[in-house]
């Protein structure tokens, strides 16, 4: 049976093969277990992409089933008749059940259901008709059992808010106030339930005569307030009882105790109007300490006296307060905006600072903040929002700013202007005193600093927003002027007909005040993020995005770049005498080599005497690791072009001045000391003179043989340049006559070499170097301190290659390689024109 039900089922799953997808098949076919038996025939499972030579792969997987070709035959027949026989079975179920008058008869009986339905529903019809036939009666007597109790319901209110009522009036004509809260209450109680019928003439009578009354309570109220108030003696009225009208007035509605409360306080207030007029000597700026004095004489008054006949709910001390600080806001505005610019900072902030503590006692006495009182007295309909007095003060906060300006101003004026390098002298010790101390950090950024911190406490206690953002802005203009007019223009370069001493040509005070410089410059950028954070966690927070001093601190940062080209300058100067005397020393006539030279020794002592000075002077180590790298590439830079000037060089000269070199590497390598030396220092000081000792090595290198000497040239230098061998040439000091055919064999030996480059380091030295210039301006320097974009690298750059893949340097003859193809020795004719004429009219 089991096979026969997958033999059934499974043809119906082939049917929706095309239309449902394998994986829900392959699921549908799991749960119904349509191939629980592990021999299932694989003919039962044909599908579009049915293949038969799996199929007889399965039944023959070897040649030994094969064998069983006749079982296999008679099993497939079997199945066939089978399946032959089980069609022919659904053939005739199918043929059953078309019959055509078996369908006639199923839909004879659809028809007869319907018309049962359809009756049934007719009966259900009339049915409810009989039913709501017999319940009308009842549904009427049931309607007017809820208007009569409604009716005898709305007469017996009626019956008790007429004798309320009338009640009511009685105690009113003997003004019992503590009966009447009751009896009041329950009127409007009542009341309340007979809005809907106004329409109708009683009801409408007894609605206006609530009205009346209400109105009659509240003119008795005000009348026996008038006489409390006034305390006449001829008819006292207890303060019980006004307190019993206080409990009526409360009874009678929010909008009626507002009312009776802002009377109370208009009363109260009218004498601090008479006597503090803006007019009179008592209303001015400098009696507001009686303003408040007054006050606090009124609110004790109320408190002790009318006062306590008020509910505490009322809080009508907080009513109070509020108008009163409403009306001195008012004044005080007025008054500020009258003083103008007569308004000195003094009477500003003593005014505010009385106005602040008078602010905090109310904060203090009623045991909630001054914006909290002010917002829960602010009426619902209000057209401007209650502020403190202090605000009155916000807009004429210039006035500080203004004086805080004004201090800033004196207190750096010793340090600008023509005489500031003598103040700044002066400040560093005197020169000639060699055993003063150091000034690490200029006493002038901490005392500004100190002023700033003094300014911004001041300041937040007072405001928070637009006057602390003023301040900043001010804050920034100074530190401004402290870096450019104060720090930077001290260093200005000094005239050079002061110095001293023609060998040491360098001043030791303009390396001692370039590192206190630094050192300020450095504190002033480090101080000057704190405050700007210390500022931002004090201003409001529609300020905090627009707090920022960058560009300040980007200024110091600057101002620590110009301290080291001052550094770097004095370095030049110190080392300019034993350069110039390596640039005139005739190297052409040097017979042997010996030890260093006699430039070498005041050299190395000159760069020694510069780092020693300034090395315990600066605080920060990436100051000084950035200083000696400028300082090695300055140092070598100048020692190429005095190489470059003292040409011819010969061999023998060559090779003393690579002794030269190592001795000038050795002190480079040490000065810095093992505390600043770094792998990067280590890396470019052995980059540059690796350069130039391949420079010198190819000098040194005898012309003759030939072939010898070009091939080293290629070996060392490691390119194929007409122009840069014949800077070699020149350097050398071959005569011009030897110079054609070395250079013929250059061209000839080169243009089979392909695999050299095109250029070299060589490309970009110059061989007419002028004035090296340390230093231009300080005053005007925005050096960045990020390594290899400052003065001392660029000088360096006579011994950089140039950027592969452009253009080839001036000099070089050839262009760069494309494409590793093949090197041409001239980039154009025109330069090969001008080479062949140029042999023609050398000397021969």
């Amino acid at each position: 049976m089991a096979t026969e039900a997958n033999r059934v089922s499974t043809p119906a799953f082939r049917l929706r093969e095309d239309e449902l997808p394998p994986e829900l098949i392959l699921s549908i076919e799991r749960i119904l277990d349509l191939h629980a038996q592990a021999d299932t025939d694989p003919l039962d499972r044909l599908t579009n992409d049915f293949n038969s030579i799996s199929v007889l792969n399965d039944y023959f997987p070897n040649e030994a089933a094969l064998g069983q070709l006749e079982a296999v035959q008679a099993r497939l027949a079997e199945n066939e008749r089978a399946l032959q026989s089980e069609i022919d079975s659904l053939r005739e179920e199918l043929r059953r059940d078309q019959d055509p008058s078996r369908m006639q008869l199923i839909q004879e009986m659809i028809s007869d259901l319907l018309g049962q339905m359809s009756r049934i529903r007719e009966k259900a019809t009339e049915s409810e008709a009989v039913v709501r036939n017999i319940t009308k009666e009842i549904q009427v007597l049931d309607l007017a059992k809820k208007n009569l109790i409604l009716s005898m319901t709305t007469l017996k209110r009626l019956q008790m808010l007429v004798n309320v009522l009338g009640q009511l009036e009685d105690q009113i004509q003997e003004r019992k106030y503590h009966d009447i809260v009751q009896s009041l209450a329950a009127v409007k109680q009542i009341s309340a339930s007979f809005k809907p019928y106004t329409s109708v003439q009683r009801i409408a009578q007894l609605w206006r005569r609530i009205q009346e009354i209400q109105s009659e309570l509240r003119t008795m109220i005000d009348s026996d307030w008038d006489k409390f108030y006034v305390q006449d003696p001829a008819k006292p009225i207890k303060p019980s009882a006004i307190a019993d009208a206080c409990l009526v007035v409360d009874v009678l509605g929010p909008e009626i105790r507002t009312q009776f409360v802002d009377r109370y306080v208009a009363l109260e207030l009218k004498e601090y109007r008479r006597i503090f007029r803006a007019t009179d000597e008592a209303g001015q700026l400098d009696n507001l300490s009686r303003r408040f004095a007054w006050f606090r004489r009124l609110l004790h008054t109320h408190e002790t006296e009318q006062g306590r006949v008020f509910p505490a709910e009322w809080k009508v001390g907080w009513s109070l307060t509020a108008k009163f600080i409403e009306i001195t806001r008012d004044d005080m505005t007025a008054l500020l905006s009258k003083a103008g610019s007569k308004l000195t900072v003094k009477q500003l902030l003593d005014t505010l600072q009385e106005t602040m503590d008078f602010e905090s006692s109310i904060t203090r006495k009623f045991g909630t903040s001054l914006r909290e009182l002010l917002k829960a007295t602010t009426p619902p309909n209000a057209t401007r929002v209650l502020k403190p007095i202090t605000s009155a003060f916000e807009p004429h906060m210039g006035v500080f700013i203004d004086a805080q300006d004004r201090v800033l101003s004196d207190m750096l004026a010793q340090y600008r202007g023509p005489r500031s390098r003598t103040s700044l002298e002066a400040t560093s010790g005197a020169p000639e005193d060699d055993n003063a101390p150091p000034v690490l950090v200029l006493p002038s950024s901490t005392e500004l600093f100190y002023f700033y911190a003094q300014t911004l406490d001041q300041c937040a206690q007072l405001f928070t927003g637009q006057p602390l953002y003023d301040l900043c802005s001010l804050f920034k203009k100074w530190l401004r002027i402290y870096a450019e007019e104060v720090l930077v223009a001290s260093m200005k370069r000094p005239s050079t007909f002061g110095r001293k001493s023609m060998d040491t040509r360098y001043d030791v005070s303009e390396l001692k005040s370039a590192c206190t410089l630094i050192n300020t410059a450095d504190y002033c950028q480090t101080t000057a993020l704190e405050l700007e954070e210390n500022i931002r966690a004090k201003c409001d927070e529609a300020y905090k995005e627009q707090i920022t001093l960058q560009d300040e601190r980007d200024l110091f940062v600057s101002a620590i770049s110009a301290a080291i080209m001052v550094m770097l300058r004095e370095l030049d100067s110190a080392c300019d005498s034993a350069l110039t005397t390596l640039s005139r020393t005739p190297w052409a006539t040097v017979k042997h080599v010996s030890g260093q030279s006699a430039y070498v020794e005041p050299l190395v002592k000159a760069i020694e005497d510069v780092a020693e000075t300034v090395k315990p002077l600066v605080e920060q180590k990436k100051y000084l690791r950035n200083f000696f790298d400028k300082a090695a590439n300055a140092v070598l830079a100048k020692f190429t072009n005095a190489l470059v000037k003292s040409r011819p060089l010969m061999e023998t000269g060559a090779e003393q001045l690579l002794i030269d070199l190592q001795a000038i590497k050795a002190c480079l390598l040490k000065v810095p000391g093992e505390a600043l030396v770094t792998s990067n220092y280590t890396k470019s000081m052995t980059k540059h003179t690796t350069r130039l000792e391949a420079l010198l090595k190819v000098i040194v290198t005898p012309v003759d043989p030939t072939e010898g000497f070009i091939l080293n040239y290629t070996l060392v230098i490691g390119d194929a340049s007409f122009s840069n061998f014949q800077k070699i040439l020149d350097l050398k000091g071959t005569p011009k006559a030897e110079q054609n055919d070395l250079l013929d064999t250059f061209l000839t030996v080169t243009s089979t070499k392909t695999e050299l480059d095109s250029t070299s380091f060589l490309s970009s030295l110059d061989m007419d170097p002028g004035q090296v210039a340390t230093l231009t301006s300080p005053g005007s320097s925005r050096v960045s301190l990020l390594p290899g974009g400052v003065g001392g690298e660029s000088l360096m750059s006579a011994l950089s290659p140039p950027p592969m893949g452009g253009t080839s340097s001036s000099g070089a003859d050839t262009p760069p390689k494309q494409d590793q193809g093949r090197r041409e020795v001239f980039s154009d004719f025109k330069r090969f024109v001008s080479f062949g004429l140029r042999r023609e009219t050398m000397p021969m």
